[in-house]
């Protein structure tokens, strides 16, 4: 029997299913997060993707958006002494605390053999939380919002990309942070891009 065959399955309006999809009821009273990913080493795109895919996978976790890849010197160290970044932001719907969250973060990045032996040492993957809701927190295991994002172009310009009206609490607009800070040394990569999971 193929599954059209069925006569007791009638098929679901389109109206029905945009309802479903609006209310999300996979996730009951979500909340937003905002990721940044970054990778440098190996296959920086499959990585990346691979690392949206596995939040998609996550119980109480939805990827929503996903941004344009940006590439960008590496942060704080001598120039051409690292390959260069592969950047993205993906915008989050979660029932997860932000502690969870954090955990799920630090599992993908195991998972994806980060080293975590050299303060901006390069790496295989970066997934960090950047903001959660509107939650300010100086917690020093995840400080909310991420302690430096409002001065990171390669955080600021996928971010403003996917959402040009987010605000960053206490720091304000991403729009006006990412004009003040400028887009030197990132580059927004056209012929690359990363999928929306299924």
């Amino acid at each position: 029997m193929t599954p059209n065959s069925d006569p007791t399955v009638q098929p679901v309006p389109a109206s029905v299913v945009h309802q479903v999809d609006a209310a999300d009821v996979t996730l009951h009273n979500p909340k937003r997060a905002v990721v940044a990913l970054g990778s440098n080493l190996g296959n920086r795109m499959e990585t990346l993707q691979g690392a949206i895919d596995a939040l998609e996978e996550t119980p109480g976790v939805r990827v929503k958006a996903v941004s344009p890849v940006y590439e960008t010197e590496p942060w704080g160290v001598e120039p051409g002494s690292q390959p260069s970044y592969l950047n993205a932001v993906v915008l989050l719907r979660t029932t997860l605390p932000p502690g969870s969250l954090l955990e799920r973060a630090h599992a993908i990045e195991e998972a994806y053999a980060r080293v975590r032996d050299e303060h901006w040492g390069p790496r295989t993957i970066d997934v960090d939380i950047v903001a959660y809701q509107d939650v300010v927190s100086d917690d020093p295991e995840l400080t909310l919002p991420h302690p430096r994002c409002h001065e990171r172009a390669f955080v600021l310009a996928p971010w403003h990309d996917v959402d040009p009206g987010a605000e960053i609490p206490g720091h304000g607009p991403v729009a006006d942070l990412l004009g003040a800070v400028g887009r030197e040394g990132v580059v927004r990569r056209g012929d690359l891009e990363l999928s929306l999971p299924e």
